[in-house]
Order: structure tokens, then sequence, then C-alpha cells
């Protein structure tokens, strides 16, 4: 597994490097989503830090504290006192991860925070189904289980293949 912040610092150098501009909640958003898909193909973690279940969708805490001070801006620099996942100092969790990242950012880099927050409140997702189960106002904050989100990709993938 990788740290969410060298999966977030890849996400920040393809910015750098294609010119789209990258907000904190798209960041997230985008992380969390590399996550699920991740685990519905490979059947591992992307990532060792915790999701949790907040008004706006799925948030690393962790992340989101490094990141937070940006508020709607853009993301200008890598985050500080962490590499980039792939670049030697923290090696992808399966062979296929980076090029599983880079089509994660070709899908979904299109889409500002907002969308890609919309896309994640869809009915069914792992976070509706942990938001409504714990109450969701009243206690945001829950955890949403790596077996939820894999179990979700995985049927994102099975309807993929059958063309649906």
């Amino acid at each position: 597994m990788a740290s969410s912040e060298s999966v977030a610092n890849y996400f920040i150098q393809k910015s750098f490097d294609t010119g789209v501009p990258l907000t904190p909640m798209k960041l997230l958003k985008l992380v969390y989503i590399a996550h699920g898909w991740h685990l519905g193909y490979f059947h591992t973690p992307l990532i060792n830090d915790g999701v949790q279940a907040w008004r706006y969708g799925p948030v690393i805490p962790k992340l989101y504290r490094q990141i937070k001070h940006y508020g709607r801006g853009e993301i200008d620099a890598p985050l500080f006192g962490h590499g980039k996942l792939g670049d030697g100092s923290e090696p992808p969790p399966h062979e296929q991860t980076l090029p599983l990242l880079d089509r994660v950012w070709e899908v979904y880099s299109q889409y500002d925070g907002v969308r890609l927050s919309a896309m994640t409140h869809l009915p069914d997702t792992p976070w509706d189904k942990v938001w409504r189960a714990s109450g969701g106002d009243n206690y945001s904050g829950a955890i949403i289980g790596n077996d939820l989100m894999e179990e979700h990709y995985r049927g994102k993938i099975a309807a993929a293949s059958q063309g649906g």
C-alpha cells in the first residue's frame, strides 16, 4: 500500500504536466476514486489511509489536513516531505498501479471537484451506504471500508464488461 500523499503527489505532477488545475476537493476525490478502482481490479488497497464519509463525500482526513489551506484554490506545489508514487521512494503496490492512475487521470481529470463529489454521492455508492447507515449529518466521519469499496468497483467492472 502507498500513502495517500504519494498518490496525491502523482496526481499533482499530472496536473503540472497537463495544465489541468487541481483543487483540494478534486484531488481528494481522485485519490479516492483511484483507491476504489485499485481495489476493484487488483483486490488490494492502493492507500494505507482510512476513508471517511463526510457531508461532501468520501474524504481521506490525513490528506485533507495537508491540503485544506488551499481552500477552493488551485494546488500549486507537491506535498512537502512526501515522494511521488513510483519515484523510487515508494514503490507502487501492484505492477499495474501506475497505468491505472494514468487512466484515472485521463478519465476523471476533466471534471471539477464538485462534479466528482456528485459522482461519489450517487445512490448505492459506498459513501451513500455508509452515510445513510451512520445517520448522515448526525454523524460525519464514519469509516468507508475497503471491502465495501472493492465490492462497488468490482460491480462497475463487471457491468462494463457486460456492456452496461
